[in-house]
């Protein structure tokens, strides 16, 4: 298994959590960004999201934009980052658990 892993993150415009944050200028939620983290944990090490031991959110992302979700090793835990060209969007640190 690769010590890194890449995928990419476009939350569709229809999503269903975005009519309410924020109307008529919707930003994707932390908490959908996080789902995105948890699907890759799982597609990557097969491991389900037990824990989030850190989470920051530094710049939006729109419905629609394409970002980059990264994860790597670090001892116990997952780094994740997330980010649109060389734009950080998010950042943090997870803990996984077998499926």
């Amino acid at each position: 298994m690769s010590p890194t892993y890449r995928t990419p993150v476009r939350i569709d415009p229809t999503h269903p959590s975005l009519p309410g944050h924020f109307p008529g200028q919707p930003l994707v939620p932390g908490v959908v960004l996080l789902e995105a983290v948890a699907m890759a944990l799982r597609d990557w090490r097969g491991e389900r999201l037990a824990r989030i031991a850190e989470a920051k959110f530094v710049a939006p992302l729109l419905p629609g934009e394409e970002a980059e979700l990264v994860l790597s090793e670090s001892g116990a835990r997952i780094r994740f980052e997330l980010r649109r060209a060389d734009v950080l969007l998010a950042r943090g640190a997870v803990e996984g658990a077998a499926a």
